[in-house]
């Protein structure tokens, strides 16, 4: 099968001549991160691809006794191992944490773009079918580690987002806001999940994310786009590059925020009580666009996707256009970098990692798989001002980094981030199969 689909795509290639020039010299970044990163970054003038850049770390694993890397006066363990593709996680209010076993669902190979991405997400570790499942994970003696695991709840379709609600526990799947009456201390749920709303699915960015509104009325809940940049038609894009407001109790919703190509992790500024997202941008730029950013979200907000990107940059490639939009674009807040894949998102309120990670936001960088060379792959700290945004000149601060190991191969790609009961931060690794716990104090010795 891999055969016949290399022989497709050389053919194509060939086909094309100038394409596969690119293909074999792609497009290399010309600035650092750093430089694409921050309150002001450098927008520089897109370089166009007819494919993108294509720059996959092979998922390798942690070899045995090796762990990242924390950063001074840190550090990391693994609070739990041997999971099934862990991605997002929930702490209970007893401390029993919450996770999502979970990957796409399937997608059909309809035809070489479909066939290729799959080739692709196995390369990145994103290949397996999804488990399904939720499991429960605690750590009864409070040594940091999960010493107790059960299967929490199956029955479900790509779960991603959780969280408690008014004595019932939401569950986002990847189509559907699902609820089951959840009590204290449970290990298990057995009930039928109750249907919410419905969501759209199908295509790509299928997780969904869901958080309570502060009004304690509603819930926020992010869908990610189905294409890179519409180029299936806007209509495929109904109710989709937005985060949804929720009345459970009615079951019904309305778009509070739209054009964010991909929202995932979503939290509450405790600072100003307002939401903040994280946003996965556009591809096919080049290395250097678009960044992708953590932003304030208001009700009414339109972030620009598909037609612009940072505030009002024009795509050309999006047709039919839509100047009118241009002036009303609203520029995030704080971009990460272009392709980190910004997925986890947490303020550091509940943390007690010491003084430096007093006042700011935690961000999971999944990492690239279209970026020469490759960006993201670690947990960064975006220092906030007393004014409840990101300091002026602040850049992302590496906290937990060595996903990457010395020749470009995954060790692990973080997802979500939380903290424990006891202020330290959990981190999914669902390369890795395990979940990190980063501690204020010195480097746990490897066991």
């Amino acid at each position: 099968m891999l055969k016949h689909l290399l022989r497709v795509l050389l053919l194509v290639l060939i086909a094309g001549g100038g394409l596969f020039a690119y293909f074999a010299w792609p497009d290399t970044a010309k600035l650092d991160v750093e430089q694409v990163a921050g309150r002001n970054p450098k927008i520089t003038a897109p370089r166009e691809q007819m494919l993108p850049t294509v720059k996959i770390a092979d998922a390798v694993g942690w070899p045995a006794g090796t762990r990242p890397t924390a950063a001074a006066g840190l550090a990391v363990q693994p609070f739990a191992t041997g999971l099934d593709h862990p991605r997002w996680l929930y702490r209970l209010p007893n401390g029993d944490v919450l996770v999502a076993e979970t990957n796409s669902p399937p997608r059909p190979a309809r035809g070489i773009t479909t066939r290729v991405m799959n080739f692709l997400l196995g390369k990145a570790g994103a290949g397996v079918p999804s488990a399904n499942r939720i499991t429960l994970l605690r750590d009864a003696n409070g040594d940091g580690v999960a010493e107790a695991r059960t299967i929490f709840m199956t029955g479900l379709n790509s779960p991603f987002g959780m969280t408690l609600f008014q004595g019932q526990l939401y569950i986002a799947d990847t189509d559907a806001l699902v609820r089951v009456p959840y009590t204290d201390g449970a290990t298990r749920i057995t009930a039928r999940p109750e249907l919410v709303v419905k969501l759209p699915g199908g295509g790509n960015h299928w997780a969904r994310n869901v958080l309570p509104a502060p009004d304690g009325r509603t819930l926020f809940v992010s869908v990610g786009s189905s294409s890179n940049i519409a180029e299936n038609g806007i209509e495929q894009e109904k109710f989709r590059a937005n985060i949804l407001q929720v009345w459970p109790k009615e079951k019904t919703f309305r778009v509070f925020a739209a054009g964010l190509r991909n929202p995932s992790g979503m939290a509450i500024n405790p600072q100003s009580g307002q939401l903040w997202t994280v946003v996965n941008e556009r591809d096919m730029l080049g290395s250097d666009l678009a960044p992708d950013y953590l932003t304030q979200v208001e009700f009414g907000d339109h972030f620009g996707w598909p037609w612009y990107y940072w505030g009002g940059y024009p795509d050309a490639r999006v047709e039919p256009r839509n100047p009118a939009l241009q002036e009303y674009a609203k520029r995030p807040d704080f971009a990460m970098g272009p392709h980190v894949a910004a997925l986890g998102l947490t303020f550091a309120n509940d943390a007690k990692l010491g003084g430096r990670w007093a006042s700011g936001a935690f961000v999971s960088e999944h990492g690239s798989w279209n970026r020469k060379p490759a960006s993201g792959y670690k947990l960064v700290f975006v220092p906030f001002a007393a004014g409840g945004f990101p300091s002026a000149g602040a850049k992302p601060v590496d906290v937990l980094t060595g996903f990457l190991d010395g020749e470009g191969k995954a060790r692990g790609r973080p997802v979500g981030v939380i903290t424990d009961r006891t202020g330290a931060l959990l981190v999914a690794d669902d390369v890795g199969n395990s979940i990190w716990r980063v501690s204020a104090g010195n480097r746990v010795a490897a066991r």
